[in-house]
């Protein structure tokens, strides 16, 4: 995969590897040292030409985490500003080797144009209405993380669907994973063909409680003011009693049903405060588990796992390797690459110290103990008769 561009392109199998992988990196930001060297040397840029809080700060976290040099550019501060068109701006960052450049645009395929014209990897971190595939995954993910699985789940998703383009990729991501959606919202938000236009299977419910009824998952949506032209709905008062979610709704959901919000939230309108900050709602995990999944799709494709310390593929080097080159070099260079934390083989000491690493023993929060250190000294090589 060189691009993540959106969800309708991605197979089950891509989409239940790039899980699978941010599920691993979930402990590293658990740990007192939240950082391996997966990435290091590469450099990912961000450029975002939308207000971002959440997203641009995970992809930067994530990268940084990865040991990868992060360069924010916005649209206040780059040459677009003066007049310069992204296709330009794209190959001046071009000419510059970056690794990875996730795109944040208004325009939707502005993600896919920049792929055309660069040979970085590309990142669509939300382009206009159309796609936001990096919410879909840390969706799934905190679905799949509290719920086990997402084969058969009824998920509900609330809100603005016509111009949200977090409703697209997650319509496009939970129905290849097996489960059934319901919408729900205004009726100039969600248009009957809009179904059609997404996937088949899709219900539209006229009423708010009609989609959640049982449902396992609930998905509140922002309403995108900026990109309503027209009066979609009287007043925002009107939206919050008919539309916004509120406690009396959740009698209608499966008892066990969690509460999901892509943020910003719009409180008292979108969602009431009890919910939002009840145990049903998942909303800061969503935010937790957004760097793992970042942290997954940079891995996979700034080559974290595929190229060598400088940018080779490293199964082009093994065939190309001489038949006299250094066999222990080979190994140590697949051993460095076995997994996304970078720690080689995983062995642990009868006190539980994780051994492996180049000054022998290394804690659970990385710290070096003092005890094992000297101990590790102070042996003597066993003599082999």
């Amino acid at each position: 995969m060189k691009h993540l561009l959106g969800i309708r392109e991605l197979t089950v199998n891509q989409i239940t590897h790039l899980l699978d992988t941010a599920q691993s990196f979930l402990d590293i930001s658990k740990r007192e040292i939240k950082k391996v060297p997966a990435l290091r040397g590469r450099t990912v840029i961000n450029l975002f030409f939308e207000p971002s809080t959440r997203t641009r700060t995970s992809f930067e976290i994530a990268a940084k985490r990865l040991s990868a040099d992060a360069v924010n550019i916005s649209i206040s501060t780059s040459s677009v500003s003066k007049g310069e068109t992204l296709l330009d701006t794209a190959r001046n960052l071009e000419a510059m080797a970056p690794d990875c450049i996730v795109i944040r645009h208004s325009s939707a395929g502005a993600p896919h144009h920049l792929a055309r014209a660069c040979s970085a990897s590309i990142v669509n971190a939300g382009d206009g209405a159309h796609e936001h595939p990096t919410q879909a995954l840390l969706d799934a993910l905190t679905i799949r993380e509290r719920k086990g699985h997402i084969e058969g789940l009824k998920v509900a998703i609330i809100g603005d669907i016509l111009h949200s383009r977090v409703a697209r990729s997650n319509i496009y991501l939970l129905s290849k994973l097996g489960a059934t959606i319901s919408v729900a919202g205004p009726g100039t938000l969600v248009p009957h063909e809009f179904a059609d236009l997404i996937e088949q299977g899709v219900r539209i419910e006229p009423r708010i409680e009609g989609a959640i009824e049982a449902a396992d998952v609930v998905i509140i949506l922002r309403i995108q003011r900026e990109r309503q032209t027209d009066a979609f709905f009287p007043s925002m008062r009107e939206y919050a009693v008919h539309y916004g979610l509120h406690l009396n709704h959740l009698s209608f959901a499966a008892p066990d049903a969690i509460v999901m919000h892509p943020g910003p939230m719009n409180r008292g309108i979108e969602i009431s405060s009890e919910i939002a900050d009840g145990g049903r709602s998942l909303i800061l995990d969503q935010v937790t588990n957004g760097v793992a999944v970042r942290m997954a799709v940079l891995y996979l494709l700034a080559g974290g796992s595929a190229r060598s310390e400088n940018g080779t593929n490293r199964s082009q080097k093994s065939k190309n390797a001489s038949p006299g080159s250094n066999p222990s070099a080979r190994e140590g260079e697949r051993t460095r690459g076995s997994s996304p934390t970078n720690r080689g083989p995983q062995r642990r000491s009868a006190d539980g110290v994780e051994e492996g690493s180049p000054l022998g023993v290394v804690a659970r929060d990385g710290s070096i103990t003092k005890e094992r250190r000297e101990r590790t000294r102070n042996t003597k090589p066993e003599t082999r008769n």
